[in-house]
């Protein structure tokens, strides 16, 4: 019982730590995309009303995608989604059994969401740009960084989860999870 007490201790901290770090992030960008919405008029055009409502869906997956992957890493992988507080443990279940990215692509969709209910061009654009840094963030430091972390069972993930579009694993993920 003892022993279980401290691990508990680290989930709770693990989760304080992700929330704070989640809100931050969310924040940010939120705030970035608000400013954005000034240069709208410079386009001409703005995107349909008819958009509100599919926005608003989008929103949802996207929050539902991102909560649900910090909650995988706090407690599968004992850390946090952020870079610079990473999980202890590699995470190779929930969301990412069927894309290695989920977290970005939560993001992604959440902030296309935000553009599409406000019916923003230029935060659509600036999810575009954002995404596009992402990828490189992720072929550049991210993945080289895990290869190193986690070796043999990382270059198994590789090879049988894709980085961007989802899809349903050949193997079972018993056989990448460690």
């Amino acid at each position: 019982m003892s022993e279980s007490r401290p691990l508990l201790t680290q989930t709770w901290f693990n989760a304080l730590r992700a929330v704070l770090y989640a809100s931050g992030f969310i924040f940010f960008f939120a705030w970035i995309a608000l400013q954005l919405r000034a240069y709208d008029s410079n386009f001409g055009f703005a995107l349909p009303v008819a958009t509100i409502a599919f926005g608003m869906v989008l929103v949802i997956v996207g929050a539902g995608v991102a909560v649900s992957c910090i909650a995988t890493f706090v407690v599968r992988g004992r850390g946090t989604p952020a870079p610079f507080d990473p999980p202890r443990q590699f995470v190779a279940i929930g969301p990412y059994r069927y894309v290695r990215n989920p977290m970005y692509l939560g993001g992604f969709t959440l902030l296309l969401g935000l553009a599409f209910y406000l019916c923003s061009v230029s935060i659509v654009l600036m999810a575009i740009v954002l995404m596009f840094a992402i990828h490189l963030f992720v072929v550049l430091y991210e993945e080289p960084i895990l290869k190193r972390k986690f070796d043999g069972p990382y270059q198994n993930y590789l090879a049988t989860v894709r980085r961007w579009l989802p899809r349903i694993p050949r193997t079972s993920a018993s056989s990448i999870v460690l």
